[in-house]
Order: C-alpha cells, then sequence, then structure tokens
C-alpha cells in the first residue's frame, strides 16, 4: 500500500530544515534571508507566565497519520451490528469493563497506566484543516499561520540539549500551502526531521552527514566566514549583536559526537528493539516501523529533548479494514504494516521502557490523529472520516491514568457524553508541561496570540 499520499492526494513534503549542512552551504540569498528570519525573531515577546509546577518535562506526541478508525483500536462497540462493528472482535481490559480493540492484547494490560478520551470532536474532516486543529489548538483560519504546540514547547521551554528542541520521526507532514510548523516563531522552533524511518536497513539522518568532498576542518572554515559576514554587517549597521544562533546551532549538532550517537539506534541492546516490535525477523526491515520510530523517540527525550512527534503513516484506510492488522503471508518484511497490532506493540512497549527508567512521570505520551472513520463500514470494506467523534489516548507526565474519560453514542457515531475539542487538548498538554494556556505569545506585528484559544478548557479530570 502507498502510504505517501492520503486520499485527498497531499503528499509529505520535507519542511526547510533547522541546522545541516543546507545552512552553512549558504549562498547570499539564503545567508540575507536567514537575517530576516532573526530579525523577526527578536521582535517576539512573551510575558513572564505563570503556572503551577510542570508535571512533565518533555511530551511524545505519537501521530496516527490519515485517521485511525477509533471504533478499530480504542472504542469497540461490540453490542452494535456488524456493519458497525466491523471485523474485529474486542477484548477485556485491566480496567473491569473497559474493552479495546482485540489486536491491542499489550495495551490492554497497561490500560491502568493510560487515560482514554473517548469524545473528541471537530469539525473538520479534511485532513489538513483537521491536523492543524490537533496540532495547534487553533480553528485554521487564513489571516494567521498558528504555531505547532512542538513549535510553542520548543520556543517556551530552556534548551539543556545539544539536540534540537523539536525533532519529528521521520518527518512532520505538509499540507498544500497550509504547513503545520512554527507558524509566526522564529525558524529556530522548526521541527528538525530526520528524513529516514530508523526502522528502514537505509536509515541515516540526513543533515549529520557530511556531503561528499567535505569535513569538519573546511566545515568550519564556511562557519569562520559567514561569522565575519555577520560581524561585517553589524559594524556597517553599529550593531553588536551575535553571530546568527541558527548556524551556530547547526554546526554544534553537525560536529558533535553525542548528537550522532543519539540518533544510533544500535546503540540499543538487540532485547530491547525486539521489545517495540509485533514481529523480530522484522526488525530493521524495509519497512513503515512505529516501534522503532517510539523506541528512537525515547532516546531524544532521555537526552532532553523537550518535544518529539513520531508520525505513523498508512491510517487513511478507505478500503478493507483487515489490512489494519493482516500482514503479508511470507514476508516478515510486511509485519510493520499491520497498523493496529504495530502500534499496540510500540505503545505499551514505550510506557513500560519510560516506567522501568523512571521516565514515565516526567514524559507525557500522547496518541492523536486526524479525526475518527465512520461508524458504518463502507462498500469497500473500509471506513471514510468521521470528525463528529474520536479518540485520544494519554500516558504518564502528570496524566492519571486508569479511567476513560466523556463517551460516544452506542454506535460511535457522535460525542454522549463530555465533549472535547482539540482546543481543549492543547490547553492540557500545556498546563502539563507547566506553561499557562492564557499566556500571549506575539506575531511579529505584535498581535497577541494566547497559547490555547479563550473557549479552551483545560481537562481537570485528566490531570493526575
Amino acid at each position: 500500500m502507498n502510504t505517501s499520499k492520503r486520499c485527498d492526494g497531499v503528499t509529505r513534503r520535507n519542511f526547510i530544515r533547522i541546522g545541516g549542512l543546507t545552512a552553512l552551504g549558504l549562498g547570499m540569498p539564503d545567508f540575507f534571508q536567514l537575517q530576516r528570519a532573526m530579525a523577526a525573531s527578536s521582535s517576539t515577546n512573551s510575558k513572564t507566565i505563570v503556572t503551577p509546577k510542570a508535571k512533565a518535562k518533555s511530551c511524545i506526541l505519537i501521530w496516527l497519520d490519515g485517521g485511525a478508525s477509533h471504533l478499530d483500536t480504542f472504542d469497540p462497540k461490540p453490542e452494535a451490528p456488524s456493519e458497525v462493528r466491523g471485523p474485529f472482535d474486542s477484548i477485556g481490559t485491566k480496567l473491569t469493563g473497559i474493552r479495546i480493540s482485540e489486536h491491542m492484547p499489550q495495551t490492554a494490560k497497561i490500560l491502568d497506566k493510560i487515560a482514554l478520551i473517548r469524545s473528541v470532536t471537530s469539525p473538520f474532516g479534511v485532513h489538513n484543516f483537521a491536523a492543524q486543529y490537533l496540532m495547534t489548538g487553533y480553528k485554521p483560519t487564513p489571516a494567521l499561520e498558528y504555531p505547532s504546540i512542538a513549535s510553542v514547547v520548543a520556543h517556551l521551554q530552556t534548551q539543556t540539549s545539544i539536540l534540537p528542541s523539536n525533532i519529528a520521526i521521520p518527518n512532520l507532514i505538509s499540507r498544500d500551502a497550509a504547513t503545520i510548523g512554527n507558524g509566526f516563531l522564529p525558524n529556530s522552533t522548526k521541527h528538525f526531521s530526520l528524513g529516514s524511518d530508523p526502522g528502514k536497513l537505509s536509515y541515516k539522518v540526513r543533515d549529520l552527514d557530511f556531503y561528499q568532498g567535505l569535513d569538519i576542518s573546511r566545515l568550519d572554515r564556511r562557519r569562520k566566514v559567514v561569522n565575519a559576514m555577520n560581524e561585517f554587517g553589524n559594524l556597517k549597521s553599529k550593531g553588536n549583536g551575535p553571530s546568527d544562533p541558527d548556524l551556530e546551532r547547526a554546526y554544534n549538532l553537525i560536529a558533535s559526537k553525542e548528537a550522532k550517537t543519539a540518533f544510533n539506534l544500535e546503540e540499543e541492546p538487540m532485547e530491547v528493539r525486539e521489545r517495540y516490535t509485533i514481529d523480530p525477523r522484522a526488525n530493521l526491515q524495509d519497512s513503515n516501523n512505529i516501534g522503532q520510530q517510539c523506541l528512537l523517540a525515547r532516546r531524544m527525550v532521555e537526552r532532553g529533548v523537550p518535544f518529539v512527534t513520531v508520525n505513523n503513516s498508512g491510517w487513511d484506510n478507505h478500503l478493507d479494514l483487515k489490512t489494519y492488522a493482516n500482514r503479508h503471508p511470507g514476508d516478515p518484511r510486511s509485519a510493520s504494516h499491520a497498523l493496529i497490532p504495530g502500534l499496540d506493540k510500540a505503545l505499551s512497549a514505550l510506557i513500560g521502557d519510560l516506567s522501568d527508567r523512571r521516565m514515565l512521570a516526567e514524559t507525557l505520551v500522547l496518541v492523536m490523529t486526524d479525526f475518527g472513520r465512520t461508524p458504518k463500514i463502507n462498500s469497500t470494506g473500509g471506513r471514510d472520516h468521521w470528525p463528529n467523534c474520536f479518540s485520544v489516548a494519554m500516558a504518564g507526565g502528570g496524566v492519571k491514568g486508569g479511567q476513560v474519560i466523556g463517551a460516544s453514542d452506542p454506535l460511535g457515531e457522535f460525542v454522549q457524553d463530555d465533549p472535547i475539542t482539540p482546543s481543549d487538548l492543547s490547553s492540557t498538554i500545556y498546563t502539563l508541561l507547566g506553561f499557562n494556556p492564557e499566556h500571549e505569545l506575539h506575531t511579529p506585528d505584535g498581535r497577541p496570540i494566547r497559547l490555547a484559544p479563550q473557549e479552551s478548557r483545560v481537562i481537570q479530570e485528566l490531570l493526575a
């Protein structure tokens, strides 16, 4: 199945990346473009925030790209008619009376550590608008491009690591002209995309390797030239500002052995790598492996990265739902294409691994998606877009696990109890990370923008 495109035909294009050799091999136009970006950055003012102590130091967002079916994962309807129930059975969990998909047995065992929200609702059934709403907390508008929650966290959080503050594994989605990125915030808050899937044999972080014929000594000379140009510009304008910090960060990242080690999954024992994988034979094979993506995310937060997005593709399934769970017989490389079992293994391994390392209490784990899927199965055996009601899972980082918040109706069609919007989710996420949702950022023209919309609320029952 081709997962490079969604049903709306939008391809995944890479953003301009912070750091990397592209920044250090600048032409003159690029150089002055960076200078303008830094000037815009300096105009962004932030008020002092007053919040309770943060419960979470970092966040791992597992994004199920395309719209995962709530009915076939976290909110099955075993009593519904067959055309709603679908091809999968449900199983009991560690929480009495709570059932989830039969293909999520490992998650069922640790549901006491997870909070399920079964009443998320949105007005957007188109991928680009839906994803923007979830990832920013704001409804899309042509008047302003809002920054993602990840970029806001990178902007407000004090950087303690040589690694970028906002990392996307293997990349972050981009849809038409509307990108889910840093919005009006400085370029330094933009996500750093690996550009490569850690579950593939060909895995290589693209911006940590030198171009042919370029080594650290030549890179250092280029850096000195750029800094000299910066100094000349400062003298000419009678300024005394420092060299471009983006270029400095890029240089430090590329030159860092620590960074290369952090991204190297071979540093992990094979038994740990296999714990994240639904089929050991598929480990390191050429596949879309959410398990290895989540393992790398753990390595990132372990080293002080405040926000990591795992972008797992393939969930926009309008066709036979069985492809969510079936592997291709005789082909071990296809094991990770069994999306629901892959999510089950990756999520349970991640939460267990964080718990074993005593990191779960300070790491917020989110499982989100564009929207849900239609209660009634379509003529091709799949489900179509359905934003009216869907599910989100949260764990760690100050979240009170072992509970279900809200409820869908008996068909999983509409919210029956406690509707929760993406704005509410953003307000809650910020609170857990120690940021006041009422805190204001400023656009380059001075317009104040709250972290979360005025109408949002913190989901108090989620807070431990």
